[in-house]
């Protein structure tokens, strides 16, 4: 039986959550034109209520991104866009971890996200804050449930170790974030999302086991934990 083509397979779910990209391609989100000129890419910007919007021509090839910075330094308003194209276009392709065009959304600063197959070919557009409130329900960060943060040795990180000692206390890890301290990795902070609110029993078992619990939050009661999730959101609509 022949197989599927990669950018025609569908979409792998977990428990109905988009895993990839395509997935949360927005229909409405309309790009510009080569021919449109800067007076009317400003227009479609702020209508919308976006800082990019992706150039693609008649035949459906993505020739690039326009940010609204660049707008702002042109003087002619009547000026084409394709003029301000440069370079090999930002894009990712449909079948893209989430988690993967987040990392490409950070890293070139976009609040839209181009996606395109082979030879450039668009297929579509995913907004930044689309994307965000994806990460926000993978991770649980939507769901009630304290928040620990651990600073553990490389040599002694085991996820099954982890997870058996949260579960001893009859809890369970919505999500789980490991990012290295140091450059040389040999240090990392884990960060666990539970599905309970009371961690005393959980920190005490951790450190009876040697996990280094270096900080604890309750979203009932706890403002900085709010805070700092709404940060997180304001950065990564930026």
């Amino acid at each position: 039986m022949p197989g599927i083509p990669e950018e025609e397979a569908g979409p792998y779910e977990v428990g109905g959550t988009a895993m990839r990209i395509a997935q949360l391609i927005q229909e409405g989100l309309q790009p510009l034109s080569p021919g449109d000129t800067v007076h009317r890419a400003r227009e479609q910007m702020a209508a919308q209520r976006v800082r990019h919007l992706p150039v693609v021509n008649e035949a459906g090839e993505l020739l690039g991104v326009v940010s609204d910075e660049q707008l702002r330094l042109v003087d002619d308003p009547n000026l084409p866009v394709a003029m301000l194209v440069r370079g090999t276009p930002v894009s990712v392709t449909p079948d893209l971890h989430v988690f993967d065009a987040a990392r490409v959304v950070l890293q070139h600063g976009l609040t839209v996200l181009p996606v395109a197959g082979s030879n450039h070919h668009y297929r579509g557009a995913v907004p930044g804050q689309h994307l965000l409130e994806q990460l926000i329900r993978m991770l649980s960060l939507h769901e009630p449930g304290a928040i620990l943060e651990l600073e553990i040795d490389a040599r002694d990180y085991a996820l099954s170790n982890l997870l058996y000692c949260v579960e001893q206390c009859d809890a369970r890890v919505r999500a789980l974030v490991v990012e290295p301290l140091d450059a040389s990795e040999s240090r990392f902070r884990v960060t666990l999302k539970l599905n309970v609110q009371d961690t005393a029993r959980i920190r005490h078992v951790l450190e009876h086991r040697g996990f280094h619990v270096a900080a604890a939050y309750n979203e009932e009661d706890d403002e900085e934990l709010r805070q700092r999730i709404e940060a997180f959101m304001r950065y990564l609509e930026v």
